[in-house]
């Protein structure tokens, strides 16, 4: 049951140490790799995937398209609507190279300094910047026309890798761009989500298009680090960064060229950050956004924890790589079914069976399984995760069409910070307490505080119903 959007994507095995500089000594320690809950959440704060700038034109004059009307029947209607066709192409572009990018800049920093802490902190410095640009910046995903923000975001994320490419830039200024990138991740995130809603509708053509662009990251990620290490055993780790750049304004110039212009949502707004936690005091809005947020806190545990418990076991890295791989699997096999099967109201009903049995799976860590049967329970974990579709549609329909842009990029900011915090927090009772006893802790854990969250908001849906009578 993997964080949404998130997302956000580990890899079917542990990608090979790329080839370090030819003057690095062959007893140097190898390049430190992220582990794949961490490049998930990488991966989630600091891509973007939709829209353009673009000046006023005639056609603008005219306002800007309805939402499409096509019929739903699976994912293949998703595909009939054109402007969802280029969000798409430029999703997957984007996401190969955020991919490459994460990996490369690691082993940049790795040999420069040869520090495998700083080296880590290439990926550690995207939390912080990604809760702040989340909090402070949502704003401009309702203040501004949605395609100029997602443009933007782009073109800002281009610049910041093309500096990283400069050889007088230094590490400490890497470490600057690298948050640089991340800040700005959520924004884009929101707004794509919420212009998502404005190409689709917000019926079930939004749920599936939602769907398919977690199932391109989950399945571009478990190639992406395969990619990046041959990548960089052909070119140095500058010029994987390079080719990065050149996919974000290629992804830049899709959406201009794909995607129509629409109005802010609420370009008279001047709210401050203040507007975006007041989301919060909406009963109903922070329910659905505590459901989006307490799975990814726990679901990262066995990931976090798969090399150590690995090493428990005294498997080889043939069957670490399976551990890291399976939970992605069960994700996409998941969503698939749920979305090709299954109807709207089905998957809106099943949002909390598919919540409170998607944790289960891990308390079979309890009796210390081999890399197999572990491996199983994180796929069926994993296909648990098709509980996003039917939140989605509770989600967008909660919010108002004007706040609709600040509460999604509030959301994937908050899945994004608390994937962070999961990952620190496993590492810190693995210290403590042997690895399977972590995560089947958490699979209970999981469970009661999501059995908790669901009987709260049931009953504050009962009593709005009994409010509104």
């Amino acid at each position: 049951m993997p964080p949404t959007d998130t997302p956000p994507t580990p890899t079917p095995a542990p990608p090979p140490a790329p080839a370090g500089p030819p003057a690095a000594a062959p007893a140097a320690p190898s390049v430190p790799v992220p582990d794949p809950a961490s490049a998930r959440a990488a991966a989630s704060a600091a891509w973007p995937p939709a829209g353009a700038c673009a000046p006023a034109g005639p056609s603008d004059l005219a306002g800007p398209p309805a939402p499409a009307s096509v019929p739903a029947s699976g994912y293949l209607a998703v595909f009939r609507v054109r402007e969802f066709r280029w969000v798409f192409g430029a999703h997957l572009l984007s996401l190969l190279g955020l991919v490459v990018s994460e990996l490369a800049l690691t082993v940049l920093v790795y040999d420069l300094t040869r520090s495998p802490l700083l080296s880590s902190l290439t990926f550690a410095l995207g939390f912080l910047p990604y809760l702040l640009g989340g909090t402070l910046l949502a704003g401009l995903a309702d203040r501004h026309p949605p395609r100029r923000v997602l443009v933007v975001c782009d073109l800002v994320c281009a610049g910041a890798v093309a500096l990283m490419v400069l050889p007088a830039t230094p590490v400490a200024g890497l470490l600057a761009l690298r948050c640089a990138v991340a800040a700005v991740a959520p924004v884009f995130q929101g707004t794509r989500m919420a212009t998502l809603a404005d190409i689709l509708g917000d019926g079930d053509l939004f749920v599936l298009g939602r769907s398919l662009l977690r199932i391109v990251s989950q399945s571009a990620l478990l190639a992406g680090f395969g990619v990046g290490g041959v990548l960089l055993t052909v070119v140095p780790a500058r010029g994987a960064i390079a080719l990065t750049a050149a996919t974000f304004l290629l992804s830049a110039l899709l959406l201009r060229l794909g995607t129509a212009r629409r109005p802010a949502r609420a370009a008279e707004a001047r709210e401050g950050p203040g507007a975006t936690w007041s989301l919060l005091r909406d009963r109903r809005i922070r329910g659905l956004m505590l459901l989006f947020w307490v799975p990814p806190l726990f679901v990262v545990v066995p990931e976090a924890l798969a090399a150590p418990y690995a090493d428990e076991l005294g498997v080889s890295t043939a069957a670490l790589g399976l551990l890291m791989c399976a939970l992605p699997v069960g994700a996409i096999a998941g969503e698939l079914l749920a979305g090709a099967v299954l109807r709207p109201a089905t998957r809106v009903r099943l949002v909390a069976p598919l919540l409170l049995a998607g944790f289960l799976p891990f308390l079979l860590y309890a009796l210390r399984p081999g890399p197999a049967l572990a491996a199983l329970a994180l796929v069926l974990a994993g296909a648990a995760g098709a509980y996003t579709l039917g939140l989605d549609a509770r989600f967008v329909a909660a919010v108002p069409e004007e706040r609709r842009g600040r509460a999604m990029t509030l959301m994937t900011a908050g899945m994004m910070t608390v994937q962070g915090l999961g990952m620190a927090g496993a590492g810190l009772a693995a210290e403590f307490a042997p690895v399977h006893v972590v995560v089947a802790g958490a699979g209970l854990l999981a469970t009661v505080v999501l059995a908790v969250l669901l009987a709260t908001e049931g009953r504050d849906g009962a009593d709005r119903h009994m409010t509104s009578r």
